[in-house]
């Protein structure tokens, strides 16, 4: 009699209250971000409460940036992120991160200084900080590679007669915590983001003076290729 070599079925692992909740939490953190309608929302919020196995809580984040990290574990756990074979790489499912894996503030803080003049900058992937003094003049300031989710960028300008012009991709939440003096900062309506992508933290002084924030090139359809 020929022998089984089929593959012994994995063994389902159970779902504690702990990570019910916490998948209850991702649905609800998505639908602050406006991901999810109301009749979607009961509905994955009801299965979540009566998933038995943490593979049948999987699915119910599988397509929100908000549960990435939540995904990755409870594959980790049922392996789920062991799977190999043809094609096994394109069938992987779960939320993609929005940018680079690279733990904020493991890169080295970014400095620049103009006067009457300016030039471009584009922030690298685990930068914590961005430091500028701007005199009639201003840098781009491109945020596009360092921002991704739970991603928090402090860009401290100290401006006089000038100003930065501030590129960011979508999703990403705009905090002002600047001192302004007969000056002041215009975030674009496109560039403001739900948090879902980074925050980025404007500190600093200004006098007669301000920064622009762009959503970047290229995420607008109307753009054509253009900056805001």
């Amino acid at each position: 009699m020929a022998e089984d070599d089929s593959p012994a079925p994995k063994r389902r692992i159970r779902a504690s209250d702990k990570d019910r909740d916490e998948v209850l939490s991702v649905i609800t953190e998505a639908v602050t971000n406006g991901r999810l309608d109301p009749e979607e929302t009961a509905q994955r919020q009801d299965d979540a409460i009566s998933a038995k196995f943490l593979d049948d809580l999987m699915p119910l984040i599988d397509d929100l940036p908000e549960g990435h990290r939540l995904h990755q574990r409870l594959a980790r756990q049922t392996g789920h992120d062991q799977e190999s074979g043809p094609g096994s790489a394109l069938q992987r499912r779960g939320p993609a991160e929005l940018s680079p894996a690279v733990d904020p503030g493991s890169a080295p803080p970014t400095n620049s200084v103009a006067i009457m003049s300016g030039r471009e900058i584009d922030v690298a992937p685990g930068t914590g900080q961005v430091t500028t003094y701007a005199l009639m003049g201003g840098d781009n300031i491109d945020l596009c590679a360092v921002m991704g989710p739970g991603v928090t960028v402090e860009l401290v300008s100290y401006s006089m007669w000038g100003g930065n012009d501030i590129y960011v991709p979508p999703g990403v939440r705009i905090r002002d915590e600047t001192i302004n003096i007969m000056a002041g900062n215009e975030v674009r309506q496109s560039a403001r983001g739900d948090g879902s992508n980074g925050t980025v933290v404007l500190k600093g002084f200004s006098l007669m003076a301000g920064h622009d924030v762009h959503l970047a090139k290229g995420y607008r359809a109307k753009d054509q290729g253009q900056l805001e």
